[in-house]
């Protein structure tokens, strides 16, 4: 991308508040530029279709499921996904990012923090809150992150779907299926199936103040399609 190109920004419908913050933080730095806000969820899709933007920022609260995300990735390859949340649980963080997510933040983020979260998700970067490491050992950058895979997995796992039917709507074997599994439940810390069908497909409110708490400057580079370039 040429460096004096804007990085188009796609905005989704949140609350008259939020929603005038995020447009006075993007107006204000030069190298942005909003290209669609106050997106309703139900017509995320075509917006996204007619000006595919560099970054789409979206309502994790407006989305069914989680699923969601790895759909508008598939459709969408080029446009990379902010997420912002009321209330993060450290088990959605890692489900959000296992479907392609770049970033996934608290509402309460700072300003400078969501510009940065932009800038570095623009640049293919991929992001983890430390506070998220931190709360559980499980959540590490790397492997500890779902494969594609594991991914597709996941969500026919928490619907109650056998491994037969997994195995028959992703053409694998069902040991297979039983393996992708097995690496799920301990990525997730969990012991079995019915252990993950009561992990939040929402956010639960936090059990303190500091899991709340997703502070960009405490974030890790996950996953990484390359370096930032300098200034």
């Amino acid at each position: 991308m040429d460096d004096h190109t804007p990085i188009t920004v796609l905005v989704a419908r949140f609350d008259d508040l939020l929603d005038r913050g995020l447009r006075q933080v993007i107006d204000g730095d030069p190298s942005l530029e909003i290209v669609a806000r106050d997106v309703a969820h139900d017509r995320l899709e075509v917006v996204m279709r007619a000006h595919s933007p560099r970054v789409a920022i979206l309502d994790v609260d407006a989305l069914s499921s989680l699923a969601e995300v790895r759909l508008f990735g598939e459709k969408h390859p080029d446009t990379r996904l902010v997420l912002l949340v009321s209330q993060a649980s450290t088990a959605e963080c890692v489900q959000a990012l296992a479907f392609g997510a770049s970033a996934f933040l608290g509402r309460d983020t700072q300003a400078r923090d969501v510009l940065t979260a932009i800038h570095l998700a623009s640049r293919g970067l991929q992001l983890i809150p430390r506070s998220a490491r931190d709360a559980d050992p499980q959540v590490a950058p790397g492997p500890q992150l779902l494969t594609t895979r594991e991914a597709q997995v996941l969500p026919m796992l928490q619907q109650g779907d056998s491994s037969k039917e997994i195995a028959a709507a992703l053409q694998i074997g069902v040991e297979t299926v039983r393996t992708h599994a097995r690496h799920i439940y301990r990525k997730f810390g969990v012991a079995s199936r019915r252990e993950l069908g009561t992990l939040p497909s929402r956010p639960a409110a936090p059990e303190s103040d500091d899991e709340a708490q997703w502070s960009i400057p405490m974030l890790e580079l996950v996953r990484t399609g390359g370096q930032p370039r300098s200034a």
